[in-house]
């Protein structure tokens, strides 16, 4: 599967921030390019975390990591990539579960 989401790259120039802080700028660029987001995947490089927990464990050698495929499978358009890729977050419009 080739990732097919649109990516917003942010560069901070920090020498290190922190995942809220990650979190709150991914979070913003995502209200600017799609209606209602919602965060449905991420991945943390430095503490080698990411949600949903164990997506990526059984991927080995496959195209994309388990977070991102995990997201595109559920409707996924949009990863945004923090400081070449310490933090990445994957997005989606909240479309039909607004309630």
């Amino acid at each position: 599967m080739i990732d097919p989401l649109q990516t917003a790259a942010i560069e901070t120039h920090a020498s290190r921030i922190d995942f809220a802080t990650a979190k709150r700028l991914a979070d913003e660029a995502a209200v600017q390019a799609l209606d209602e987001p919602i965060c449905l995947s991420w991945y943390d490089r430095d503490a080698d975390r990411e949600s949903p927990a164990h997506a990526s464990e059984c991927h080995g050698d496959c195209e994309m990591p388990g977070y991102v495929e995990y997201a595109v499978t559920r409707g996924a358009e949009l990863k945004v990539v923090i400081d070449g890729g310490a933090y990445v977050f994957c997005y989606r419009p909240i479309g039909e579960f607004r309630g």
